[in-house]
């Protein structure tokens, strides 16, 4: 669960969720077209893509209202340089990810370590097979730190400066 208050949902995606998310979509795709509804079809194509754009966006100003409380962040104001390689899963259409992934790059200018980027979008059985359930995920040698994470929890578990909560590392 995240210490963020008001929050009753865990910041993260299932993985199978969002994979089901785009299979979705295409079923809604066939369904329209097949039983002859043009215009249901086309506001299904045009539509649905843009909802999905709207709720990434714009997460962060109503994901409190959601259950997933407050994704609001400020930058330490120490950091130590870090040469480690970092990296960072992430998954279309996860609202956590660019903001984790924001963070990290943030963190990286400051603290000097390598960050590796990979879209598990059209190959979630990657991550299925190294274990990881949900997004994001900050791995670290055999660390890993699942779920949205504020900028302080991200440089402390990629620089060792204090134990990350035990929650929160997998």
């Amino acid at each position: 669960m995240t210490n963020q208050p008001f929050a009753i949902k865990p910041q993260q995606c299932n993985v199978v969720g969002l994979a089901m998310s785009f299979v979705a979509y295409f079923a809604g795709l066939i369904f329209f077209f097949t039983q002859r509804h043009w215009i249901g079809g086309l506001l299904w194509l045009a539509v649905t893509p843009c909802l999905r754009w709207a709720v990434y966006r714009y997460f962060p100003l109503f994901s409190r209202f959601l259950g997933y409380g407050r994704v609001d962040d400020q930058l330490p104001a120490h950091l130590d340089r870090a040469a480690v390689a970092v990296r960072f899963y992430s998954f279309l259409g996860c609202p956590f990810c660019p903001i984790v992934l924001q963070r990290l790059e943030a963190l990286q200018k400051q603290m000097g370590f390598t960050l590796e980027r990979i879209d598990a979008t059209l190959q979630p059985q990657m991550l299925i097979r190294k274990g990881i359930r949900t997004v994001p995920v900050v791995e670290v040698g055999d660390r890993r730190l699942v779920g949205n994470a504020t900028s302080e929890v991200l440089a402390a578990f990629v620089g060792l400066l204090h134990p990350v909560e035990p929650s929160r590392a997998a």
